[in-house]
């Protein structure tokens, strides 16, 4: 899973990586994407990441990272 991937080149508290996880999954819903292996997951992982503010729900960073990407 990229997300898991990229998010080991920097500390994240615990509650931080289950946030994001789950923000990633549900972008990645929102998006219809099933294959992990698909190139545009690891740009779905990397907004989120990118996205991932302090104080924002998953549902927020999802529906932000997924309004960045624009395939909506």
């Amino acid at each position: 899973m990229p997300i898991r991937r990229l998010l080991k080149t920097r500390k994240y508290t615990p509650e931080e990586i289950e946030l994001l996880n789950e923000a990633f999954d549900r972008a990645l819903r929102a998006l219809g994407l099933v294959d992990r292996d698909d190139p545009l997951c690891e740009m779905v992982a990397r907004t989120v990441i990118e996205v991932g503010v302090a104080g924002a729900s998953a549902k927020e960073i999802a529906e932000t990272a997924v309004a960045r990407i624009g395939l909506r």
